[in-house]
């Protein structure tokens, strides 16, 4: 059976992202509820719901008043639009840790909390309120609510970032995980905190650390290097600043170093997981004739046809793998092999090359002797 789920605020950082997981559940109907929507829209919308996600609310308003509006009397009405009709709607509500503050924004959250937890507890009906720390993610606004979407955009752009003080420790919260544990709540299953809910994952850095891993985004186009994707913060952040580029810039050249047998262009770079390169040979051209002692490949031709050849050090057997874009196979090249790739089509044959350690100059591991 279907469950019918009103969000609040859809169109917002955190609504767009929610109605764009939902949108996709079989077990959802999703009805949507944003600022530009008629006031009287809102009773029906509220009492069709079977759960209701309230994202709706104010971070920036012109004038403190507007707290009031935004995140107060919003959330009474909805909750008085229920208890009137004598319902008791599952609800989940977004606030901030900004509500354990004395200032007008914290102000207002806690009282919108207040009027969600009196709903709960007039109705007997279950309520999950997030007190949420600085969010970060595809589609967030910069200059508005995130640290993270301002670097991200700035940085991007080109754009001077304002750090007060690096040291100041940050708390952020991935869009996907919160979305997660919105969908989680929908099910009754939230992690709670006493009477809060909490993200069960939730990175801690500072503001110059956070500053760093972004401003290193940006140059890895550069030496084209990939961060370390076995971090999820760092994966997440970096997935976050690509969603910041200007959409003129979602691409970059790299250099092909060409000659007459035809090219070589280096495409990735990792620390820890090796280099990708493209590799361009014309008809009859052979390449390579080395071998190395621990360096080790995969060759994978995806254009063309070819034939690489090995020869153990030592000995004189020789060992030949056709290979061809019509059909794609991997070719490890082991440590202590020296070996060649020859085109033998009539056309260019493309190979992608994935070694398994950047090269180094000063030490390339790099040995020449003919197969």
């Amino acid at each position: 059976m279907k469950k019918t789920v009103l969000v609040t605020g859809a169109n917002g950082f955190v609504g767009s992202n929610l109605c764009a997981a939902l949108k996709y559940r079989k077990d959802v109907n999703l009805l949507t509820y944003d600022v530009n929507d008629p006031l009287d829209a809102l009773p029906e919308r509220v009492l069709a719901a079977s759960a209701i996600v309230h994202l709706a609310g104010i971070n920036r308003p012109e004038h403190p008043k507007e707290f009031l509006a935004g995140n107060v009397n919003l959330t009474t009405q909805l909750v008085q639009i229920l208890q009137t009709a004598g319902k008791s709607t599952p609800l989940i509500l977004s606030s901030s840790t900004q509500a354990a503050l004395a200032n007008p924004y914290g102000e207002s959250k806690l009282a919108a909390e207040e009027a969600v937890f009196e709903y709960s507890r007039a109705t007997g009906t279950s309520v999950f309120v997030y007190r949420l720390p600085n969010l970060f993610g595809k589609w967030c606004r910069p200059n508005y609510n995130s640290v993270v979407a301002t670097f991200c955009h700035n940085i991007a752009h080109k754009l001077p970032i304002q750090i007060n003080n690096p040291d100041a420790p940050l708390d952020l919260v991935y869009i996907d995980d919160l979305i997660d544990a919105f969908c989680q709540a929908l099910e009754g299953r939230a992690v709670m905190n006493g009477p809060f809910c909490t993200v069960p994952v939730v990175y801690k850095t500072t503001v110059g650390n956070l500053a760093d891993r972004i401003r290193a985004f940006a140059s890895s186009r550069d030496d084209l290097s990939i961060p370390p994707m076995d971090d999820p913060f760092t994966r997440k952040l970096y997935s976050t600043y690509l969603s910041a580029l200007p959409t003129d810039q979602f691409s970059y050249p790299i250099k092909m170093h060409r000659d007459s047998r035809g090219s070589f262009t280096e495409f990735l770079k990792t620390p820890d997981r090796g280099q990708v390169s493209v590799n361009i040979s014309h008809p009859g051209i052979t390449k390579g004739n080395h071998w190395h002692h621990t360096k080790n490949e995969k060759f994978l031709v995806v254009s063309g046809t070819g034939v690489i050849r090995f020869r153990k050090l030592g000995t004189q057997e020789v060992i030949e793998y056709r290979v061809s874009g019509e059909k794609l196979e991997v070719v490890d090249i082991p440590p202590g092999y020296t070996h060649n790739i020859t085109n033998i089509g009539e056309c260019d044959m493309v190979t992608i090359m994935w070694v398994n350690e950047p090269f180094d100059r000063d030490r390339p591991d790099t040995w020449i002797e003919e197969v």
